[in-house]
């Protein structure tokens, strides 16, 4: 048997192991993606309708918050997903021990639309987000600096929040998928990929979405020049 045979026997076993201590009888992937989706881009809609007479200083929130997302998502990556971490070590155990077992550089697709459990955050997460990270940083910007200020912050966080879900989504779409036919969905798709590499998870590519975090701080992997 060829090492890329055993390979994928070996994903295949976890996968299997995987479904049957995780996965409850009554998951259903759609209903979990649909919550997901439904649940930021209603938040997004609500904020979006409180807004009145923005200003172009208050207009400045939107790459702001964009940039401190890019961040919390990098070190977040960075640090306890790949880090045992006091008191995040559930989080450790859920992305490096779970999902980079289950998602490998040879084998990244799903296999069925049960294996979404393996991709996105459980629907309390999505909630917990919304509560504990946004909801609080917003009143106080809401406080601080003003009304617009802090549905301008919310919005553009669990905007990205979705962003940061969609693409991951889309990286295990088999290659055949349409989506998979568009240049940047591709590059950023291909940067991940090489996250997945055993040798480079924990070195390299944290960003999930764009890779501006890796990029100020030197963990962007640049495959060697081939000489020929």
């Amino acid at each position: 048997m060829m090492i890329g045979d055993q390979m994928d026997q070996t994903t295949a076993s976890y996968r299997e192991a995987y479904r049957k201590r995780y996965i409850g009888r009554r998951y259903f992937g759609p209903a979990h993606f649909a919550f997901t989706f439904l649940v930021s881009a209603g938040v997004i809609a609500w904020c979006a309708a409180q807004l009145a007479s923005v200003t172009a200083w208050e207009m400045a929130a939107i790459p702001l918050t964009f940039l401190y997302s890019n961040l919390v998502e990098y070190f977040g990556h960075r640090g306890p997903m790949h880090h045992p971490t006091k008191g995040l070590k559930g989080i450790y155990e859920r992305h490096s021990r779970r999902h980079h077992r289950f998602f490998t550089n040879q084998e990244m697709a799903f296999d069925s639309s049960a294996d979404f459990h393996a991709v996105l955050f459980p629907p309390v997460l999505v909630i917990f987000f919304t509560a504990v990270f946004a909801l609080p940083v917003g009143l106080a910007l809401g406080a601080l600096a003003s009304p617009n200020t802090a549905y301008l912050f919310v919005l553009t966080s669990l905007a990205y929040f979705l962003n940061y879900e969609l693409l991951h989504f889309a990286y295990h779409l088999r290659l055949d998928h349409p989506l998979l036919r568009f240049s940047l969905l591709k590059t950023l798709r291909l940067l991940h990929l090489r996250h997945h590499q055993p040798a480079l998870m924990s070195k390299y590519n944290f960003n999930i979405t764009y890779p501006i975090g890796d990029w100020l701080f030197g963990t962007l992997y640049r495959p060697p020049a081939s000489h020929g």
